[in-house]
Protein backbone atom coordinates (compact mmCIF):
# COMPACT_ATOMS: atom_id res chain seq x y z
CA UNK A 1 0.00 0.00 0.00
CA UNK A 2 1.30 3.46 -0.86
CA UNK A 3 2.51 5.25 2.24
CA UNK A 4 0.22 8.09 3.38
CA UNK A 5 1.86 11.21 4.72
CA UNK A 6 0.32 12.81 7.81
CA UNK A 7 -1.45 15.59 5.88
CA UNK A 8 -3.13 13.22 3.40
CA UNK A 9 -4.05 10.83 6.20
CA UNK A 10 -5.79 13.62 8.10
CA UNK A 11 -7.62 14.75 4.97
CA UNK A 12 -8.76 11.20 4.19
CA UNK A 13 -9.91 10.41 7.71
CA UNK A 14 -11.62 13.77 8.11
CA UNK A 15 -13.56 13.27 4.90
CA UNK A 16 -14.55 9.77 5.99
CA UNK A 17 -15.70 11.01 9.38
CA UNK A 18 -17.66 13.82 7.74
CA UNK A 19 -19.33 11.37 5.37
CA UNK A 20 -20.36 9.11 8.28
CA UNK A 21 -21.68 12.07 10.24
CA UNK A 22 -23.62 13.31 7.22
CA UNK A 23 -25.06 9.84 6.62
CA UNK A 24 -26.28 9.54 10.20
CA UNK A 25 -27.73 13.04 10.21
CA UNK A 26 -29.67 12.57 6.99
CA UNK A 27 -30.91 9.05 7.71
CA UNK A 28 -32.23 9.72 11.19
CA UNK A 29 -30.98 6.28 12.24
CA UNK A 30 -27.59 5.22 13.64
CA UNK A 31 -26.54 2.89 12.16
CA UNK A 32 -29.21 2.76 9.41
CA UNK A 33 -28.83 -0.90 8.42
CA UNK A 34 -29.25 -2.61 11.79
CA UNK A 35 -31.39 -2.44 14.88
CA UNK A 36 -31.73 -4.87 17.76
CA UNK A 37 -34.76 -7.16 17.75
CA UNK A 38 -37.96 -5.46 18.87
CA UNK A 39 -39.01 -8.17 21.29
CA UNK A 40 -42.24 -8.62 19.35
CA UNK A 41 -43.36 -11.06 16.67
CA UNK A 42 -42.54 -10.93 12.97
CA UNK A 43 -45.39 -9.43 10.91
CA UNK A 44 -44.65 -10.95 7.49
CA UNK A 45 -47.76 -12.91 6.55
CA UNK A 46 -49.45 -11.83 9.80
CA UNK A 47 -53.24 -12.22 9.95
CA UNK A 48 -55.14 -10.49 12.77
CA UNK A 49 -58.31 -11.76 14.40
CA UNK A 50 -61.43 -11.42 12.29
CA UNK A 51 -63.38 -8.18 12.56
CA UNK A 52 -66.91 -8.73 11.19
CA UNK A 53 -67.54 -5.00 11.68
CA UNK A 54 -64.51 -2.73 11.28
CA UNK A 55 -64.77 0.38 13.47
CA UNK A 56 -62.85 3.13 11.67
CA UNK A 57 -61.42 6.49 12.71
CA UNK A 58 -59.76 8.93 10.32
CA UNK A 59 -57.08 11.57 10.89
CA UNK A 60 -56.92 14.18 8.14
CA UNK A 61 -59.86 14.64 5.78
CA UNK A 62 -58.53 17.14 3.29
CA UNK A 63 -57.99 16.14 -0.35
CA UNK A 64 -57.07 12.47 0.18
CA UNK A 65 -58.68 11.79 3.53
CA UNK A 66 -62.12 13.03 2.49
CA UNK A 67 -62.15 10.54 -0.37
CA UNK A 68 -61.09 7.72 1.94
CA UNK A 69 -63.83 8.59 4.43
CA UNK A 70 -66.61 8.55 1.85
CA UNK A 71 -65.45 5.34 0.20
CA UNK A 72 -64.87 3.49 3.47
CA UNK A 73 -68.32 4.54 4.64
CA UNK A 74 -69.85 2.92 1.53
CA UNK A 75 -68.30 -0.51 2.19
CA UNK A 76 -70.51 -3.02 3.99
CA UNK A 77 -69.20 -4.06 7.38
CA UNK A 78 -67.63 -0.71 8.26
CA UNK A 79 -68.62 1.77 10.94
CA UNK A 80 -67.10 5.25 10.88
CA UNK A 81 -66.77 6.14 14.56
CA UNK A 82 -64.62 9.30 14.58
CA UNK A 83 -63.05 11.91 12.31
CA UNK A 84 -60.27 14.34 13.21
CA UNK A 85 -58.85 17.31 11.31
CA UNK A 86 -57.49 20.75 12.14
CA UNK A 87 -60.44 22.36 10.36
CA UNK A 88 -64.04 22.08 11.48
CA UNK A 89 -65.48 22.54 7.99
CA UNK A 90 -63.50 19.56 6.68
CA UNK A 91 -64.69 17.38 9.56
CA UNK A 92 -68.30 18.46 8.99
CA UNK A 93 -68.06 17.74 5.28
CA UNK A 94 -66.76 14.20 5.79
CA UNK A 95 -69.24 13.43 8.56
CA UNK A 96 -72.08 14.47 6.25
CA UNK A 97 -70.68 12.37 3.38
CA UNK A 98 -70.32 9.31 5.58
CA UNK A 99 -73.87 9.61 6.91
CA UNK A 100 -75.20 10.06 3.38
CA UNK A 101 -73.53 6.99 1.82
CA UNK A 102 -73.63 4.76 4.89
CA UNK A 103 -77.34 3.86 4.77
CA UNK A 104 -77.79 4.34 8.49
CA UNK A 105 -74.63 2.51 9.59
CA UNK A 106 -72.68 5.61 10.66
CA UNK A 107 -74.47 7.34 13.51
CA UNK A 108 -73.05 9.70 16.13
CA UNK A 109 -69.63 10.06 14.48
CA UNK A 110 -67.33 11.74 17.01
CA UNK A 111 -65.85 15.00 15.71
CA UNK A 112 -62.40 16.32 16.65
CA UNK A 113 -60.99 19.59 15.29
CA UNK A 114 -59.18 22.77 16.21
CA UNK A 115 -56.27 21.85 18.46
CA UNK A 116 -53.43 20.17 16.56
CA UNK A 117 -53.23 17.42 19.20
CA UNK A 118 -56.92 16.50 19.23
CA UNK A 119 -56.14 13.39 17.18
CA UNK A 120 -54.43 11.96 20.28
CA UNK A 121 -57.54 12.62 22.32
CA UNK A 122 -59.60 10.85 19.65
CA UNK A 123 -57.38 7.77 19.71
CA UNK A 124 -57.62 7.53 23.50
CA UNK A 125 -61.38 8.06 23.67
CA UNK A 126 -62.73 6.18 20.67
CA UNK A 127 -60.63 2.96 20.58
CA UNK A 128 -61.17 2.22 16.90
CA UNK A 129 -60.23 -1.04 15.19
CA UNK A 130 -58.49 0.77 12.34
CA UNK A 131 -57.16 4.30 11.92
CA UNK A 132 -56.65 5.86 8.47
CA UNK A 133 -54.06 8.65 8.34
CA UNK A 134 -53.93 11.19 5.50
CA UNK A 135 -51.98 14.13 6.91
CA UNK A 136 -48.72 15.88 6.07
CA UNK A 137 -45.70 13.59 5.75
CA UNK A 138 -44.06 14.56 9.04
CA UNK A 139 -47.11 13.36 10.99
CA UNK A 140 -47.39 9.92 9.39
CA UNK A 141 -45.03 8.04 11.69
CA UNK A 142 -46.06 9.61 15.04
CA UNK A 143 -49.74 9.08 14.27
CA UNK A 144 -49.31 5.50 13.07
CA UNK A 145 -47.25 4.58 16.12
CA UNK A 146 -49.76 6.18 18.49
CA UNK A 147 -52.67 4.40 16.78
CA UNK A 148 -51.02 1.00 17.14
CA UNK A 149 -50.20 1.66 20.80
CA UNK A 150 -53.89 2.45 21.35
CA UNK A 151 -54.82 -0.97 19.92
CA UNK A 152 -55.73 -0.03 16.35
CA UNK A 153 -54.40 -1.17 12.99
CA UNK A 154 -52.81 1.81 11.20
CA UNK A 155 -53.21 2.64 7.50
CA UNK A 156 -50.97 5.47 6.35
CA UNK A 157 -50.78 7.53 3.19
CA UNK A 158 -47.50 7.51 1.27
CA UNK A 159 -44.73 7.73 2.32
CA UNK A 160 -45.08 5.69 5.52
CA UNK A 161 -42.47 7.91 7.23
CA UNK A 162 -39.77 10.48 6.46
CA UNK A 163 -36.67 9.13 8.24
CA UNK A 164 -35.14 5.67 8.63
CA UNK A 165 -35.38 6.00 12.40
CA UNK A 166 -39.14 6.54 12.12
CA UNK A 167 -39.44 3.50 9.86
CA UNK A 168 -37.64 1.32 12.39
CA UNK A 169 -39.93 2.70 15.14
CA UNK A 170 -42.98 1.77 13.07
CA UNK A 171 -41.67 -1.76 12.51
CA UNK A 172 -40.85 -2.24 16.18
CA UNK A 173 -44.24 -0.93 17.31
CA UNK A 174 -46.10 -3.12 14.84
CA UNK A 175 -44.20 -6.20 16.02
CA UNK A 176 -44.70 -5.42 19.71
CA UNK A 177 -48.39 -4.56 19.44
CA UNK A 178 -49.21 -7.17 16.78
CA UNK A 179 -51.08 -4.53 14.82
CA UNK A 180 -50.91 -3.98 11.09
CA UNK A 181 -49.29 -0.85 9.75
CA UNK A 182 -49.85 -0.66 6.00
CA UNK A 183 -48.78 2.12 3.69
CA UNK A 184 -51.69 2.79 1.34
CA UNK A 185 -49.89 2.46 -1.99
CA UNK A 186 -52.98 2.68 -4.18
CA UNK A 187 -51.13 2.24 -7.49
CA UNK A 188 -50.62 -1.44 -6.69
CA UNK A 189 -54.37 -1.75 -7.35
CA UNK A 190 -54.41 -0.18 -10.81
CA UNK A 191 -55.75 -2.40 -13.60
CA UNK A 192 -52.54 -2.44 -15.63
CA UNK A 193 -50.38 -2.99 -12.55
CA UNK A 194 -52.53 -5.97 -11.54
CA UNK A 195 -52.36 -7.42 -15.07
CA UNK A 196 -48.57 -7.08 -15.10
CA UNK A 197 -48.37 -8.75 -11.68
CA UNK A 198 -50.43 -11.63 -13.06
CA UNK A 199 -48.21 -11.89 -16.14
CA UNK A 200 -45.06 -11.94 -13.99
CA UNK A 201 -46.50 -14.70 -11.80
CA UNK A 202 -47.28 -16.69 -14.96
CA UNK A 203 -43.66 -16.12 -16.07
CA UNK A 204 -44.83 -14.77 -19.43
CA UNK A 205 -41.71 -12.58 -19.59
CA UNK A 206 -39.42 -15.26 -18.17
CA UNK A 207 -36.96 -14.48 -15.39
CA UNK A 208 -37.28 -10.85 -14.28
CA UNK A 209 -34.07 -8.82 -14.61
CA UNK A 210 -34.82 -5.10 -14.58
CA UNK A 211 -37.55 -2.58 -13.83
CA UNK A 212 -38.21 1.13 -14.27
CA UNK A 213 -40.49 3.10 -11.99
CA UNK A 214 -41.32 6.78 -11.66
CA UNK A 215 -43.56 9.49 -10.38
CA UNK A 216 -43.38 12.24 -12.98
CA UNK A 217 -46.24 14.65 -12.34
CA UNK A 218 -46.01 18.41 -12.77
CA UNK A 219 -47.51 19.82 -9.54
CA UNK A 220 -46.21 23.39 -9.38
CA UNK A 221 -49.82 24.61 -9.18
CA UNK A 222 -49.93 23.28 -5.60
CA UNK A 223 -47.77 26.25 -4.60
CA UNK A 224 -50.99 28.26 -4.73
CA UNK A 225 -52.12 26.31 -1.62
CA UNK A 226 -50.31 28.61 0.76
CA UNK A 227 -52.27 28.37 4.02
CA UNK A 228 -54.19 25.11 3.68
CA UNK A 229 -53.79 22.15 1.38
CA UNK A 230 -50.94 20.01 0.09
CA UNK A 231 -48.78 22.81 -1.29
CA UNK A 232 -48.66 24.62 2.05
CA UNK A 233 -46.52 21.90 3.61
CA UNK A 234 -44.98 20.09 0.63
CA UNK A 235 -43.36 23.18 -0.87
CA UNK A 236 -40.88 23.53 2.04
CA UNK A 237 -39.89 19.88 1.54
CA UNK A 238 -38.92 20.69 -2.06
CA UNK A 239 -36.83 23.60 -0.79
CA UNK A 240 -34.98 21.77 1.99
CA UNK A 241 -34.55 18.19 0.72
CA UNK A 242 -32.66 16.92 -2.33
CA UNK A 243 -33.45 13.36 -3.42
CA UNK A 244 -36.44 11.27 -4.49
CA UNK A 245 -39.05 12.35 -1.97
CA UNK A 246 -41.98 10.39 -3.45
CA UNK A 247 -40.79 7.04 -4.80
CA UNK A 248 -43.52 4.57 -3.96
CA UNK A 249 -46.17 5.08 -6.67
CA UNK A 250 -43.87 3.67 -9.32
CA UNK A 251 -41.74 1.48 -7.07
CA UNK A 252 -44.48 -0.38 -5.17
CA UNK A 253 -45.88 -2.26 -8.17
CA UNK A 254 -42.49 -3.29 -9.62
CA UNK A 255 -41.32 -4.42 -6.16
CA UNK A 256 -44.32 -6.74 -6.01
CA UNK A 257 -43.63 -8.02 -9.53
CA UNK A 258 -40.13 -8.97 -8.29
CA UNK A 259 -41.29 -10.49 -4.97
CA UNK A 260 -39.09 -8.01 -3.08
CA UNK A 261 -39.05 -8.70 0.68
CA UNK A 262 -40.94 -11.93 0.04
CA UNK A 263 -38.86 -15.13 -0.33
CA UNK A 264 -37.25 -14.24 -3.65
CA UNK A 265 -35.26 -11.01 -3.42
CA UNK A 266 -34.49 -7.87 -1.41
CA UNK A 267 -33.26 -4.34 -2.08
CA UNK A 268 -29.52 -4.14 -1.38
CA UNK A 269 -28.25 -0.65 -2.24
CA UNK A 270 -28.91 2.44 -4.31
CA UNK A 271 -27.09 5.27 -5.99
CA UNK A 272 -28.83 8.55 -6.66
CA UNK A 273 -28.29 11.80 -8.56
CA UNK A 274 -30.35 14.98 -8.87
CA UNK A 275 -30.35 17.69 -11.48
CA UNK A 276 -29.96 21.29 -10.38
CA UNK A 277 -32.96 22.99 -8.78
CA UNK A 278 -34.41 25.48 -11.26
CA UNK A 279 -38.11 25.04 -11.95
CA UNK A 280 -39.77 25.99 -8.67
CA UNK A 281 -37.57 29.02 -8.11
CA UNK A 282 -38.43 30.24 -11.63
CA UNK A 283 -42.13 29.48 -11.04
CA UNK A 284 -42.13 31.45 -7.79
CA UNK A 285 -40.35 34.40 -9.39
CA UNK A 286 -42.81 34.42 -12.28
CA UNK A 287 -46.03 34.04 -10.31
CA UNK A 288 -45.49 35.73 -6.92
CA UNK A 289 -44.22 39.11 -5.68
CA UNK A 290 -40.56 39.34 -4.73
CA UNK A 291 -41.57 39.60 -1.06
CA UNK A 292 -43.70 36.41 -1.16
CA UNK A 293 -42.69 33.58 1.19
CA UNK A 294 -42.08 31.20 -1.72
CA UNK A 295 -39.49 33.62 -3.13
CA UNK A 296 -37.78 33.65 0.26
CA UNK A 297 -37.10 29.93 -0.06
CA UNK A 298 -33.79 28.68 -1.43
CA UNK A 299 -34.94 25.63 -3.39
CA UNK A 300 -32.34 22.86 -3.03
CA UNK A 301 -34.26 19.85 -4.35
CA UNK A 302 -33.28 18.99 -7.91
CA UNK A 303 -36.06 19.12 -10.49
CA UNK A 304 -35.40 15.50 -11.53
CA UNK A 305 -33.93 12.76 -9.37
CA UNK A 306 -32.75 9.44 -10.82
CA UNK A 307 -31.87 6.57 -8.51
CA UNK A 308 -30.70 3.04 -9.35
CA UNK A 309 -31.47 0.20 -6.94
CA UNK A 310 -29.43 -3.01 -6.94
CA UNK A 311 -31.06 -6.11 -5.43
CA UNK A 312 -29.57 -9.13 -3.69
CA UNK A 313 -30.14 -11.23 -6.86
CA UNK A 314 -28.39 -8.62 -9.01
CA UNK A 315 -31.50 -7.10 -10.57
CA UNK A 316 -31.69 -3.36 -11.21
CA UNK A 317 -34.50 -0.83 -10.79
CA UNK A 318 -34.37 2.72 -12.10
CA UNK A 319 -36.55 5.05 -10.02
CA UNK A 320 -37.26 8.64 -11.10
CA UNK A 321 -39.10 11.53 -9.49
CA UNK A 322 -40.02 14.94 -10.94
CA UNK A 323 -42.95 17.08 -9.78
CA UNK A 324 -41.64 20.26 -11.38
CA UNK A 325 -40.83 19.93 -15.09
CA UNK A 326 -43.45 20.69 -17.79
CA UNK A 327 -43.96 17.20 -19.22
CA UNK A 328 -46.76 14.59 -19.37
CA UNK A 329 -47.59 12.39 -16.40
CA UNK A 330 -45.78 9.03 -16.18
CA UNK A 331 -45.04 6.22 -13.73
CA UNK A 332 -42.95 4.26 -16.33
CA UNK A 333 -44.08 0.88 -14.89
CA UNK A 334 -41.61 -1.16 -16.93
CA UNK A 335 -40.63 -4.72 -16.08
CA UNK A 336 -38.10 -6.58 -18.24
CA UNK A 337 -37.39 -10.31 -18.31
CA UNK A 338 -35.51 -12.92 -20.31
CA UNK A 339 -38.51 -13.48 -22.62
CA UNK A 340 -39.94 -9.99 -22.98
CA UNK A 341 -40.89 -6.63 -21.53
CA UNK A 342 -44.07 -5.08 -20.11
CA UNK A 343 -44.27 -1.30 -20.05
CA UNK A 344 -46.69 1.51 -19.32
CA UNK A 345 -47.37 5.12 -20.38
CA UNK A 346 -48.47 4.11 -22.94
CA UNK A 347 -49.23 0.46 -22.23
CA UNK A 348 -47.18 -1.80 -24.50
CA UNK A 349 -45.78 -5.31 -24.50
CA UNK A 350 -42.97 -6.99 -26.45
CA UNK A 351 -42.48 -10.76 -26.21
CA UNK A 352 -40.03 -13.10 -27.87
CA UNK A 353 -42.04 -14.70 -30.66
CA UNK A 354 -44.56 -11.86 -30.62
CA UNK A 355 -47.81 -11.17 -28.80
CA UNK A 356 -50.72 -13.34 -29.88
CA UNK A 357 -53.03 -11.47 -32.22
CA UNK A 358 -50.90 -8.34 -32.19
CA UNK A 359 -47.23 -8.73 -33.19
CA UNK A 360 -44.98 -11.38 -34.72
CA UNK A 361 -41.74 -10.63 -32.89
CA UNK A 362 -40.21 -8.65 -30.04
CA UNK A 363 -38.99 -6.02 -32.50
CA UNK A 364 -42.30 -4.15 -32.29
CA UNK A 365 -44.61 -3.26 -29.43
CA UNK A 366 -48.14 -4.56 -29.05
CA UNK A 367 -50.14 -1.44 -28.21
CA UNK A 368 -53.61 0.09 -28.18
CA UNK A 369 -56.58 -1.95 -29.35
CA UNK A 370 -54.34 -4.83 -30.41
CA UNK A 371 -53.27 -5.22 -26.80
CA UNK A 372 -56.75 -5.20 -25.26
CA UNK A 373 -57.56 -8.82 -26.14
CA UNK A 374 -54.29 -9.91 -24.51
CA UNK A 375 -55.13 -7.84 -21.42
CA UNK A 376 -58.58 -9.39 -21.15
CA UNK A 377 -57.10 -12.88 -21.42
CA UNK A 378 -54.72 -12.18 -18.53
CA UNK A 379 -56.98 -9.92 -16.43
CA UNK A 380 -56.18 -10.20 -12.74
CA UNK A 381 -58.93 -12.16 -10.89
CA UNK A 382 -59.30 -9.41 -8.28
CA UNK A 383 -60.02 -6.89 -11.02
CA UNK A 384 -62.45 -9.27 -12.68
CA UNK A 385 -64.37 -9.41 -9.42
CA UNK A 386 -64.23 -5.76 -8.39
CA UNK A 387 -63.09 -3.74 -11.41
CA UNK A 388 -66.53 -2.55 -12.48
CA UNK A 389 -67.61 -1.40 -9.02
CA UNK A 390 -64.22 0.20 -8.33
CA UNK A 391 -64.45 2.24 -11.54
CA UNK A 392 -67.93 3.36 -10.52
CA UNK A 393 -66.75 4.36 -7.03
CA UNK A 394 -63.75 6.20 -8.47
CA UNK A 395 -60.56 7.46 -6.91
CA UNK A 396 -57.70 7.51 -9.43
CA UNK A 397 -59.68 5.40 -11.86
CA UNK A 398 -60.95 3.08 -9.14
CA UNK A 399 -57.64 2.01 -7.63
CA UNK A 400 -58.37 3.90 -4.38
CA UNK A 401 -61.65 2.09 -3.80
CA UNK A 402 -60.16 -1.29 -4.70
CA UNK A 403 -57.38 -0.76 -2.16
CA UNK A 404 -59.78 0.27 0.60
CA UNK A 405 -62.14 -2.59 -0.18
CA UNK A 406 -59.28 -5.07 0.08
CA UNK A 407 -58.14 -3.63 3.42
CA UNK A 408 -61.63 -4.02 4.88
CA UNK A 409 -62.03 -7.49 3.33
CA UNK A 410 -58.75 -8.72 4.84
CA UNK A 411 -59.64 -7.35 8.28
CA UNK A 412 -63.10 -8.90 8.15
CA UNK A 413 -61.80 -12.30 7.05
CA UNK A 414 -58.74 -12.30 9.30
CA UNK A 415 -56.36 -12.58 6.33
CA UNK A 416 -52.87 -11.18 5.77
CA UNK A 417 -52.85 -7.78 4.06
CA UNK A 418 -51.63 -7.38 0.48
CA UNK A 419 -48.86 -5.03 1.67
CA UNK A 420 -47.07 -5.54 4.97
CA UNK A 421 -45.29 -3.08 7.24
CA UNK A 422 -41.83 -4.06 5.98
CA UNK A 423 -42.72 -3.33 2.36
CA UNK A 424 -44.09 0.11 3.22
CA UNK A 425 -40.89 0.97 5.09
CA UNK A 426 -38.56 -0.49 2.45
CA UNK A 427 -40.21 1.37 -0.42
CA UNK A 428 -40.31 4.62 1.58
CA UNK A 429 -36.63 4.23 2.54
CA UNK A 430 -35.68 5.33 -0.98
CA UNK A 431 -36.35 8.94 0.04
CA UNK A 432 -33.84 9.32 2.91
CA UNK A 433 -31.31 7.01 1.24
CA UNK A 434 -31.46 9.01 -1.99
CA UNK A 435 -30.92 12.20 -0.01
CA UNK A 436 -27.82 10.66 1.55
CA UNK A 437 -26.53 9.47 -1.82
CA UNK A 438 -27.05 12.85 -3.52
CA UNK A 439 -25.33 14.65 -0.65
CA UNK A 440 -22.36 12.26 -0.98
CA UNK A 441 -21.94 12.66 -4.74
CA UNK A 442 -24.06 9.65 -5.60
CA UNK A 443 -22.21 7.22 -3.30
CA UNK A 444 -23.99 3.85 -2.83
CA UNK A 445 -26.22 3.54 0.22
CA UNK A 446 -27.22 0.23 1.77
CA UNK A 447 -30.87 -0.48 2.50
CA UNK A 448 -31.86 -1.43 6.02
CA UNK A 449 -33.39 -4.89 6.27
CA UNK A 450 -36.49 -4.07 8.27
CA UNK A 451 -37.37 -7.79 8.38
CA UNK A 452 -34.05 -8.62 10.09
CA UNK A 453 -33.47 -11.42 7.60
CA UNK A 454 -36.94 -12.93 7.84
CA UNK A 455 -38.05 -11.84 4.35
CA UNK A 456 -36.70 -15.16 3.10
CA UNK A 457 -39.57 -16.94 4.88
CA UNK A 458 -42.33 -14.52 3.85
CA UNK A 459 -44.55 -15.98 1.13
CA UNK A 460 -45.02 -13.99 -2.10
CA UNK A 461 -48.24 -12.03 -2.60
CA UNK A 462 -50.73 -14.46 -4.06
CA UNK A 463 -52.88 -13.76 -7.10
CA UNK A 464 -55.95 -12.81 -5.10
CA UNK A 465 -59.22 -14.21 -6.47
Amino acid sequence: MKKLDRRNFLIATSLSAAAVALTNTLSGCTPPKERAASGGQYMGGFAADKLPTVRIALIGVGARGSGHAKQLASIEGTEIVAISDLYEDLVDRSVANCVEVGKGRHQNIARYFGDENNWMKMLAEVKADAVFIATNWNNHAPMAIAAMKQGAHAFVEVPIAVTLAEMWDIVDTSERTQKHCMMMENVNYGREELIYLNLCRKQIIGEVLHAEAAYIHELRFQMEEQDRGTGSWRTPHYAKRNGNLYPTHGLGPVAQYMNISRTEDQFQSLVSFSTSAKGRQLYAQKNYPESHKWNALDFQGGDMNTSIIKTVLGRTIMVQWDETSPRPYSRHNLIQGTKGTLAGFPNRIALEGGVEGATESHHSWAMGEALEAFFEKHEHPLYKRLGAVSQKMGGHGGMDFLMLYRIVECLQKGEALDQNVYEGCLWSAVAPLSEQAVAMGGAPQEFPDFTRGQWKSTPPLQIIP
